[in-house]
């Protein structure tokens, strides 16, 4: 058996997630400064995301047929907005990284060059009748469901096993989603007790939710950021990760 490896942890919840995530659903809110985080987990964030995409693939980075020009809208969005955000510089065609890594994107790479840029995961959304569907995905740290079986269904259709996610709030989110504007990104986010701090928490729709009784051992919140993207029309609900000890 190979050896644990040293839990990834920030020194505590900011304050504002712990406000943010005591507000009621769907409790969104204007970005202050950039939406992309850069905290003291960064590099340890990024490491693991590479192992994860080495040894998961598709399980954790994938893409639908016909996503490429919302990935490409994507790209170019968060390439914009490196551009604008202080810990992060141009070298060349490469972007230095906080961490000190020279990152070149690949076009043709989106997913990849993505995920090798931005401790957030990136859930693409393209609407698809009257709903958004997830079509595109770099999901590294994901709390209790899968890629796999989210990709390719829409909205209502991702949240049902998830309480208190009932229709009424469904209608909501999709209501917000359809209102969602290029340049306003919105904001909310959760705090949840876990006994583990693994950042790569997979659980498949017909496995128990275990649920905490005693106090838990670790914190565990969410940063999750909503933009509509410029070009394609498509939703970015961006996640990122922050677990303490308790």
């Amino acid at each position: 058996m190979s050896p644990r490896r040293p839990p990834i942890l920030q020194p505590a919840i900011p304050t504002e997630l712990r406000a943010a995530a005591a507000l009621p659903l769907p409790r969104m809110q204007p970005v202050a400064g950039p939406w992309i985080t850069v905290d003291a987990a960064y590099a340890a964030q990024m490491a693991e995301r590479a192992r994860l995409a080495a040894e998961h693939g598709p399980g954790v980075l994938r893409a639908l047929d016909g996503s490429a020009p919302a990935l490409d809208d994507l790209l170019d969005t968060v390439l914009a907005a490196l551009d604008d955000h202080p810990a992060f510089a141009r070298d060349g065609a490469a972007i230095r990284c906080p961490d000190g890594r020279r990152v070149t994107p690949e076009r043709a790479r989106p997913l990849e060059s993505l995920n090798a840029l931005l401790a957030e995961d990136l859930c693409l959304l393209e609407k698809r009748g009257d709903e958004h569907v997830l079509t595109a995905a770099a999901l590294c740290f994901p709390a209790g469901w899968t890629l796999a079986q989210k990709i390719g269904r829409p909205l209502t259709r991702i949240h049902r096993p998830v309480p208190p996610y009932d229709d009424d709030i469904a209608r909501r989110v999709q209501r917000f989603f359809d209102a969602a504007r290029p340049g306003r990104p919105l904001w909310r986010a959760n705090l949840h007790g876990y006994t583990t701090p693994d950042l790569y928490l997979p659980l498949r729709e017909d496995e128990p939710k275990s649920k905490i009784s005693a106090r838990p051992a670790y914190l565990r919140s969410e940063r999750q950021t909503v933009l509509r993207l410029p070009a394609s029309g498509a939703v970015l609900f961006a996640i990122h990760t922050t677990v303490t000890r308790a």
